[in-house]
């Protein structure tokens, strides 16, 4: 078998690799691009004495990569694909009795070793272009370290990639031998092409192809970020390229026809232009391309669990993607890769694309885990740990679906769920539609939201599914004979008559994700309490509920994607152990007036309301609690005495800490339960909120003993020694107290609270004015008072100001006159 192989850089390290295999069962792989480890190394291991007849399972991260690798393994063996090398994957399976290497895409792995975890029959499993690090990568090879751990030693595993982070995997392996393939098969002129941030990506990427093929020769393979981008740029392209130059997209969207025209070589004479998203970073080589032109940039799903909407975000590329993409242009001969930024932009590039596990729903994840018999992903070796917020938000959705017992094992349904093979929500509504005869038509709405671009783009679920029924297309085909197998392999009920919606359907999956118009056209609130957007002109924005099947954004106000419009007498019908009923007081923030209502809820939708008489009791007390907490702390009446004990109370907080309460607006408002509904009984609004409850309930946060020390410690006056009381003034880093000058004559001591603390003095005039302020009133009389009273005497010479205060009589009163 070794003696047919072509000659490529990959040969040099194949004794090594087979040394590997044979003694430690594990491997790591690391080969640039072109150096033919897709191809050769499966091939060559065909040969190896440990295969003992077992297959060989390579992964592959996209089907178009799957059939590719096994198209040119077949070719180099002379054969047709199905023969010795076969391919795998959802929609499509060219597999015989003689198969001896299979390619599958990394789902399809996954569903195989959970399936049959000794995983009978193969002898190794070759985990092609690892670093882009898909989630049903990490999961299926941490299934295979495990079933090789527990079940299989003698199964083989080989990590490859082009980039790899050979240390980290090499540390999850166990420390097996690491490979390294000599560089790419030619050489790859890295150019760079600055785009200002006024340039538009789409204006930017044009203009270096129409240059590129001005000057260079061969074809010309342009990533860009997404559909949109590359549809933007063939517009631009048109009417500007010579009769020889042919433009083709390739994404993951197109028919398997449409796909391998893109990566077939250009017809003798001619020059193709490959307009590409990053699927054709990896294990393809698209013949006669010599050139690249990269975006830098890549579109990734973010999910975010507080939420559960998964929306795409356009990002700058790592620096391994870049390396990738540039290698496409070595393959065939030597090439050029044109890389639209800075040169100096590359090292400030993110090392790896970050992988899928940190960011994606992981409620099939989670699913597939557990019927492993994990509950813990501790217990399998992962290179990053799944996300505890988004696992808590699986668990979460498999007990909403009803996938989970109270020990969190899969029930008899959760069982029925993981079968079908569809993500969790969607396996749920096929479920639930087959035991009313509509399980064939809840599958082809699953491959609809499964299968991108069938059925064409609309938001409208139902106009989709009318034409997924009248496609003729290849994929199509097999998408509706996919759906057919899910159907009839549930084994219920018999095909209905009465057709469902898809707005029916989508209840049992989304039942969060139900919503109804709030604000006018277009606009939504979701039963999970998240807003969502139909543009207006869209024929869905007028409805008055819909199911959202499918929405991006932010968490605020989502754009819908995908959806079908449902009724009300549907929602209650299809999910009346959901639905609410009851009667509750509430805060009208418009009135600032406790109301009670009676709703019919369905999570945060109110689908009725009707006015009730006016409340009463812990009910609206606690309403109105929440209307405080709604509108502040601050809006609150307090009284003058209230005011104060509360500025009291903080004092002692911020100075002697607990059990002194703290008393900001934040602690108040997360106690009014203690503080405020206790005391507030007999009022309904705002303005019936008694001062007097309020300074009550203050008090009640001090602990029981301490408050015969509030004032010893705080206290409310200073008595002047006129014999007049003077407030504290507590607002401040430390208690001041306002008086008349003449008020302390006779004083040789400074005033102090608690025996310790000295007070602020503010001394002020007697028109009240401020003068001076003080923490050593003795200091003062021995000092500035010398230069006050020369200035005030002036002002006010009918007050007295004496040489020596501290010898002179307080007053409060005026020189006698005549003196």
């Amino acid at each position: 078998m070794v003696s047919r192989l072509p000659s490529l850089p990959i040969c040099n390290v194949l004794a090594a690799l087979d040394e590997a295999l044979s003694s430690a069962r594990r491997a790591v792989l690391s080969a640039p691009p072109g150096a033919g480890k897709t191809t050769v190394v499966p091939l060559h291991l065909l040969d190896s004495p440990w295969r003992a007849g077992g297959r060989i399972i390579l992964l592959e991260p996209r089907r178009l990569a799957a059939r590719a690798a096994a198209g040119r393994m077949a070719e180099l063996l002379g054969e047709a694909v199905g023969e010795t090398v076969g391919y795998r994957m959802r929609l499509d399976n060219r597999i015989s009795a003689r198969t001896k290497i299979e390619v599958v895409t990394e789902g399809v792995f996954a569903r195989m070793i959970l399936d049959d975890p000794e995983l009978e029959g193969v002898a190794a499993v070759l985990f092609d272009e690892f670093h882009e690090r898909s989630l049903d990568a990490d999961f299926g090879l941490a299934l295979a370290l495990d079933t090789q751990s527990a079940l299989r030693p003698d199964l083989r595993i080989l990590v490859m990639s082009a980039t790899l982070d050979t240390a980290r995997i090499a540390d999850l392996l166990g420390q097996p031998p690491v490979i390294i393939s000599e560089g790419r098969s030619f050489p790859v002129d890295v150019r760079y092409r600055d785009r200002p941030g006024s340039v538009r990506i789409e204006d930017a990427v044009t203009q270096a192809i129409l240059d590129a093929l001005a000057s260079e020769k061969g074809s010309v393979l342009a990533f860009l970020p997404g559909q949109a981008e590359i549809r933007r740029v063939a517009e631009r392209l048109k009417g500007r390229l010579g009769a020889d130059v042919f433009v083709t997209p390739l994404y993951g969207n197109l028919t398997q026809q449409e796909q391998d025209e893109a990566i077939r070589p250009a017809r003798p004479g001619t020059r193709k232009v490959v307009l590409a998203t990053s699927i054709a970073e990896t294990s393809i080589t698209i013949d006669g391309v010599r050139i690249v032109i990269d975006s830098g940039l890549q579109r990734l799903p973010v999910y975010e669990a507080s939420t559960g909407i998964t929306r795409l975000e356009t990002a700058r590329v790592s620096r391994a993607s870049a390396d990738q993409r540039a290698g496409r242009a070595g393959r065939t001969e030597p090439g050029i890769a044109i890389r639209l930024w800075h040169s100096g932009q590359t090292a400030s590039l993110p090392a790896f694309t970050p992988p899928e596990i940190l960011a994606s729903d992981l409620s099939g994840f989670l699913l597939d885990m557990i019927h492993w018999g994990v509950h813990d992903p501790a217990m399998l070796s992962f290179l990053d740990p799944p996300p505890a917020a988004a696992l808590q938000e699986a668990r979460t959705m498999l007990n909403l679906l009803g996938a989970l017992d109270a020990q969190e094992r899969l029930t008899a349904k959760g069982r029925r769920m993981r079968e079908i093979g569809l993500p969790p929500r969607l396996a749920a509504m096929v479920i639930a539609a087959d035991a009313t005869g509509h399980g064939r038509q809840a599958a082809m709405l699953a491959m609809l939201l499964t299968e991108q671009g069938l059925g064409g783009t609309s938001i409208d679920l139902d106009e989709r599914l009318r034409r997924f029924a009248a496609d003729g297309g290849t994929r199509a085909t097999a998408a509706r004979k996919l759906a057919i197998r899910i159907a009839g392999g549930i084994g219920g009920k018999a095909h209905s008559d009465t057709p469902a919606t898809a707005g029916q359907l989508l209840l049992h999956a989304f039942p969060d994700r139900v919503a109804l118009q709030r604000g006018g056209r277009g606009r939504f609130v979701m039963a999970n309490g998240r807003g969502a957007e139909i543009p207006d002109t869209e024929g869905l924005a007028g409805a008055q509920m819909l199911v959202i099947a499918d929405l991006t954004g932010r968490a605020a106000q989502g754009r819908v994607l995908a959806a079908a419009e449902v009724n009300r007498s549907e929602v209650e019908e299809e999910l009346a152990a959901t639905i609410r009923r009851s009667q509750e007081c509430f805060f009208d923030a418009q009135s600032g007036r406790v109301r009670a209502r009676r709703v019919v809820r369905l999570g945060a939708i109110i689908l009725e309301e009707s006015s009730l008489p006016r409340p009463s009791g812990e009910a609206a007390a606690d309403a109105l609690a929440a209307g405080v907490r709604q509108i502040g702390i601050g809006a609150l009446p307090f009284s003058k005495e209230g005011m104060q004990l509360r500025q009291r109370i903080g004092f002692l907080h911020r100075t002697l800490g607990e059990p002194w309460p703290d008393v900001g607006d934040d602690a108040l408002a997360a106690r009014l339960d203690e503080w405020f509904t206790p005391f507030q009984h007999g009022a309904f609004g705002l303005d019936e909120i008694d001062a007097t409850g309020l300074t009550e309930g203050l008090r009640a946060l001090v602990p029981h003993g301490m408050l015969r020390d509030l004032d010893r410690l705080a206290p409310t006056h200073f008595r002047a020694p006129t014999g007049q009381n003077h407030p504290i003034q507590y607002d401040g880093d430390e208690p001041k107290v306002s008086v008349r000058v003449q008020e302390l004559f006779g004083l040789r001591q400074h005033p102090t609270i608690g025996g310790k603390l000295p007070l602020l003095l503010e001394l002020t005039s007697p028109a009240h004015r401020p003068i001076q302020t003080t923490r050593d009133l003795p200091g003062f009389w021995a000092g500035s008072w010398k230069d006050v009273r020369a200035d005030m005497r002036g002002r006010y010479p009918k007050h007295p100001w004496p040489e020596n205060p501290e010898e002179a009589e307080a007053t409060t009163r005026a020189k006698p006159r005549g003196t």
